[in-house]
């Protein structure tokens, strides 16, 4: 046994004295001293190395992946918790329509097209080697980044340990999700001190996002481990500072989940109301569920490359408002297998959306040029 294994084992003996349930849900808190009968009351702490939850998953950590003990205590015993995190995290409240006029309205817009047109002027060789070698479109690429951090310009500003340690010990417990998110972003802490161990990153350093991701494409930990790329050729990854990097890294992120060159993202789409079934159509929500046959059996109403469509296909809803309260009608399209991979990346059809056409309002943009 070495002697980091000796030390992991004492610590892991100490730890049994802490409640299994402090690892897998208690908060980042301590109790005060009662001095009069009263319960203990509780004392959020600010500084992780104060949480029972937090070192007893930093030497479990320590253990199941070879790192130094102590150097993983001290990283997540500096990790600070954040309130603010805590509250960007918590749902919005329920019955809210969401409008894709409004959220388009804030990715395609002049500062935005602009700063992508620079991007993709400077990096054509980049996107076009990309596009050969991983079949995905310059201008879905150019889009994602765009969207993202506008091109590296906003990559976030919060400690990526002090966010993902909120997340993983103080996740909001109003949450519907609230168990299997904690166990995302525990996930997600011990990629990001592998990584950073690993790779030289000062963990102490590295900032991003309220969700911890990072670097131009705000790729999470896991995603910077499985799919980030060398793109420039320099034997390093940095998402930070290398365009080349993060033009392939994105690519090759689309075709790991499956990205289809030449297939179109979308189609538009009516409905022939004397045989519409729309609930049947939305039921599936945006997985690609039905054949164009089966698709237009429900009253969907296709034309011309559409009707040759060889794969699967899902009905998509965006919404305008509140039709009720000055809102304007849904919007709807045809989500092909290829729409599908863009949620991938965020699972939101506004995103997905607001992605496409970003890229496709920059690609005019240059091609005009």
């Amino acid at each position: 046994m070495t002697f980091n294994q000796k030390t992991l084992a004492w610590r892991t003996t100490c730890s049994a004295l802490v409640s299994a349930a402090a690892l897998l849900s208690a908060p980042a808190q301590a109790t005060s001293t009662p001095t009069d009968g009263a319960p203990p009351a509780p004392i959020v702490v600010t500084s992780y190395g104060a949480s029972p939850a937090a070192m007893a998953f930093a030497d479990d950590l320590a253990l199941r992946r070879g790192l130094d003990v102590d150097w993983v205590r001290q990283q997540l015993g500096a990790a600070q918790r954040l309130p603010n995190v805590i509250r960007l995290m918590t749902p919005a409240p329920s019955g809210a329509h969401k409008n894709w006029a409004a959220y388009r309205a804030r990715f395609i817009e002049p500062v935005r097209v602009r700063a992508g047109q620079r991007f993709w002027e400077t990096n054509r060789e980049a996107l076009a080697r990309a596009e050969t070698e991983y079949g995905v479109p310059a201008s879905l690429i150019v889009g994602v980044i765009g969207v993202e951090s506008i091109y590296g310009q906003h990559t976030g500003n919060f400690r990526v340990i002090d966010a993902l340690a909120t997340l993983a010990f103080d996740f909001p417990a109003v949450h519907p999700r609230a168990e299997a998110r904690t166990e995302f972003f525990r996930g997600e802490l011990e990629q990001f001190l592998s990584l950073t161990q690993r790779t030289g990153m000062d963990p102490q350093a590295v900032r991003g996002s309220y969700a911890g991701a990072m670097g131009w494409p705000q790729f999470m930990p896991s995603s910077w481990t499985k799919f980030a790329v060398d793109f420039d050729g320099d034997s390093k990854v940095d998402l930070f500072n290398s365009p080349a990097d993060v033009i392939g890294s994105v690519a090759n992120y689309f075709k790991a989940y499956g990205w289809q060159t030449g297939q179109p993202t979308h189609y538009p789409v009516a409905f022939d109301a004397t045989r519409l079934d729309k609930d049947g159509l939305l039921a599936p929500d945006i997985l690609p569920t039905f054949g164009v046959e089966s698709f237009t059996a429900k009253g969907a109403v296709l034309e011309g490359p559409a009707l040759q469509h060889t794969g699967k296909l899902a009905l998509i809803e965006l919404q305008n408002g509140d039709p009720a309260n000055g809102g304007a009608p849904a919007t709807y399209l045809a989500g092909t297998d290829n729409f599908y991979v863009i949620t991938r990346y965020n699972w939101s059809s506004y995103y997905a959306l607001a992605v496409i056409e970003l890229g496709q309002t920059v690609q005019a943009l240059v091609e005009r040029q």
